[in-house]
């Protein structure tokens, strides 16, 4: 099972440092990244992604393509009046029978706005009580998905399509 979690914050500075948090609770085992993506929306609403540079994140080539189709199908494809053609319209049908179903899509989408800023965290282990804890102090509010390893899949393998 994986977690998808997104922590929205009113600022980048909050953001910032929580996203520095999550490298760190990696660091100290509290957490096991599959991805993680600090997204900034600037004034004019153009989006802006930073993701670290290790090369202990992402070692399974899937679960990146996976992760990296999640952040542009939460944050860059606009979902009304969207014309989707074969391929992605298989990807869309198979997420609105997942986790990651237009209702989430719509939460993320509409809590990270212009000026506000996002830390996604796709995490293969974590400690669940260990990391609220953790991120309790930088405030935000979280939305947040479970995916089965079979809903995985699924996604991984109709994103590849796509």
């Amino acid at each position: 099972m994986t977690e998808l979690i997104v922590i929205t914050f009113e600022n980048e500075p909050d953001a910032e440092a929580a996203y520095r948090k999550v490298l760190n609770l990696q660091e100290d085992l509290v957490v096991e990244l599959a991805g993680l993506a600090l997204v900034k929306v600037d004034e004019s609403g153009k989006k802006h992604v930073e993701t670290p540079h290790s090369g202990e994140l992402g070692k399974d080539v899937g679960r990146g393509a996976l992760f990296g189709t999640l952040i542009g199908l939460l944050f860059f494809i606009p979902f009304l009046g969207l014309a989707i053609g074969g391929a992605l319209g298989a990807l869309f049908a198979h997420l609105d029978k997942s986790p990651v179903n237009a209702e989430f899509r719509e939460k993320v989408q509409s809590a990270v706005t212009a000026g506000k800023s996002a830390v996604v965290v796709y995490a293969s282990k974590i400690d669940e009580d260990e990391f609220a804890e953790e991120m309790r102090s930088f405030g935000g509010a979280t939305v947040r998905t479970s995916i089965s390893e079979e809903e995985e899949d699924r996604l991984t393998h109709d994103a590849a399509a796509a």
